[in-house]
């Protein structure tokens, strides 16, 4: 008889709370939250594609300027912060706990940065109060970057809620709360360890670094822009924007470091082979942490700004090349001629390491001054910063998650071919939003445009990026019903794996490649006749021989 699994069941093990170790209810409960934001910021985003799609192929607008506006804007701060900050701090900490084995010390000090990071998404939603006078829900639409002097009072006819302004500040509050908490944890970690950390955690606490330091313009002006909207200070618009593009393009590198840590994980261990070279791989996490906050100006080409500075701004830029070749040639060597069983996972990371090179590739382009005049502020902008996230910075936290879920939860993934359908479906999609951005780019369409040119070649690759949109999002539904379906229906799963050797050997081996017709009478058939084919040929071959 079927045991029957209730709410609470569902509940117990979705938050891990009967998980005797601390740190992978932690881990849970930030996933679970990340998730929720990323399935709402999903929502915000087929909003914004559908009211493009309509225009484009009807002329018509299916919701307000202010619902699409709000939708763009809610759309960045849900799936970037809310879904893929979380998220990695969550890997962050179990990697830390899991391979160290240090203990958690001032978790309360935790728990009130992670509280305080999420309750700063609904403030920034904008609910709708009676009282006082900004019932607003629609102040999302002043956009989520470089607000100033958008939404402020006596700078705009638009004025929002200050509620936006302190939410976005109470984002910054939680992200310095957990990194420093973390922060202090790696040191305690590094204490008591007789060797080196591995080059995974390494990678990891070096992103750390990065998130503290990146963050530290936008605290500058959300800070401003709080005592702006209270006329305590007047506001420097450009002086504002140049101080909050320290963290909008360091942003990049703090969501994409997690990917190359992961990378440099599971590439050796997929292998079946140690790192090439352990040396490289080190110098390389120094290198990101030094130039990947340097390259702040690199979206403000068209800002009228000294020559000088843009040109040494395009120079860093080149300069995290470096380590971004040093990191490809190091996994690219790990890999050759090592035994790789094809895998969800493996999947997964080949995928990330690939679409990191190809959407690099286009970052290079953007940051340089002379290309960046042609295609500044347009959906080619879109289009690669979406390229580095599908095909690389989620990839990889795909791969981080089908390895990781089942150490927590003590189950198997439920479903092997609904993991293969989510890689298919979900590749596709964002192959196909990545193209309609780029083509919507090149033709000169800039980004946020509610209304464009109906030309064929615009209808068309907006049609190609919604349709992706809700390909790649299908396919993301499947993997959440995996996901669920596997905490209360998974086969168990050995909890006691003690090393990441062990984990990935253990997880892969449900998650492998096996062909839709493997096991079946019609596959024993196909293998049957196949092999009386080759010896068929073999004996032709071998009779012609002997009568010469």
């Amino acid at each position: 008889m079927a045991e029957k699994i209730g709410l609470t069941d569902i509940i117990n093990q979705l938050f891990q709370l009967k998980n005797d170790e601390w740190y992978k209810r932690v881990v849970m409960g930030m996933i679970v939250m990340a998730l929720i934001w990323g399935v709402l910021g999903l929502i915000d985003s087929l909003m914004v594609r559908i009211q493009e799609a309509a225009w484009g192929t009807q002329a018509t607008l299916l919701m307000t300027s202010q619902e699409y506006y709000a939708g763009i804007g809610l759309h960045a701060v849900r799936d970037l912060l809310g879904f893929a900050q979380q998220l990695e701090f969550a890997i962050f900490i179990f990697f830390l706990f899991w391979q160290t084995k240090v203990k958690a010390r001032g978790k309360w000090v935790f728990n009130i940065g992670f509280i305080i990071f999420n309750i700063s998404f609904m403030l920034q939603e904008g609910p709708i109060i009676l009282y006082p006078k900004f019932n607003d829900n629609f102040f999302p639409a002043t956009s989520w970057y470089y607000l100033s002097p958008i939404g402020l009072p006596g700078y705009s006819s638009y004025v929002a809620s200050p509620l936006w302004f302190i939410g976005s500040l109470m984002v910054d509050i939680g992200t310095y709360i957990m990194g420093i908490w973390i922060l202090y944890h790696f040191y305690l970690a590094s204490k008591q360890m007789s060797q080196k950390l591995p080059i995974g955690l390494l990678f990891f606490l070096m992103d750390v670094l990065v998130y503290l330091m990146g963050y530290s313009g936008r605290t500058f002006s959300d800070i401003w822009d709080v005592l702006g909207y209270y006329n305590v200070v007047s506001i420097n618009p450009i002086a504002n924007q140049i101080s909050w593009w320290i963290f909008g393009h360091s942003v990049v590198y703090m969501t994409w470091l997690p990917a190359v840590g992961a990378l440099y994980v599971l590439v050796p261990l997929l292998s079946n082979k140690p790192l090439y070279s352990d040396r490289m791989g080190r110098i390389s996490a120094i290198l990101y942490l030094i130039f990947s906050n340097n390259v702040p100006i690199h979206h403000l080409y068209m800002v009228d700004l000294p020559v000088v500075l843009k040109i040494v701004e395009e120079i860093f830029t080149y300069a995290v090349v470096v380590p971004s070749m040093m990191t490809f040639f190091n996994l690219w060597a790990t890999a050759r001629g090592g035994k790789v069983e094809w895998n969800v996972i493996t999947a997964w990371v080949v995928t990330a390491f690939a679409g990191a090179i190809g959407a690099g590739v286009t970052g290079i382009a953007n940051g340089t001054i002379s290309f960046d005049s042609i295609i500044h502020n347009t959906m080619w902008v879109v289009g690669h910063f979406h390229a580095m996230i599908f095909f690389s910075i989620v990839p990889a936290g795909f791969a981080i998650l089908y390895l990781i879920l089942p150490i927590i939860t003590g189950r198997n993934w439920y479903s092997t071919k609904a993991a293969w359908v989510h890689f298919f479906g979900y590749t596709i999609g964002a192959g196909m939003i990545v193209y309609g951005f780029d083509q919507l780019g090149l033709d000169g369409i800039v980004r946020r445009s509610e209304i464009f040119p109906r030309t064929p070649e615009n209808v068309i690759a907006e049609v190609v990026a919604t349709a992706g949109a809700f390909l790649a999002d299908g396919a993301t539904l499947v993997w959440l019903l995996n996901v669920l379906a596997s905490m209360v229906k998974g086969s168990p799963v050995n909890t006691e794996i003690g090393t990441v050797e062990q984990a990935v050997a253990t997880v892969t081996y449900s998650l492998r490649w096996v062909p839709p017709l493997e096991g079946s009478p019609l596959m024993g058939t196909f293998k049957q006749d196949f092999q009386r084919i080759k010896r068929s040929m073999f004996s032709l071959i071998g009779s012609k021989r002997s009568r010469h």
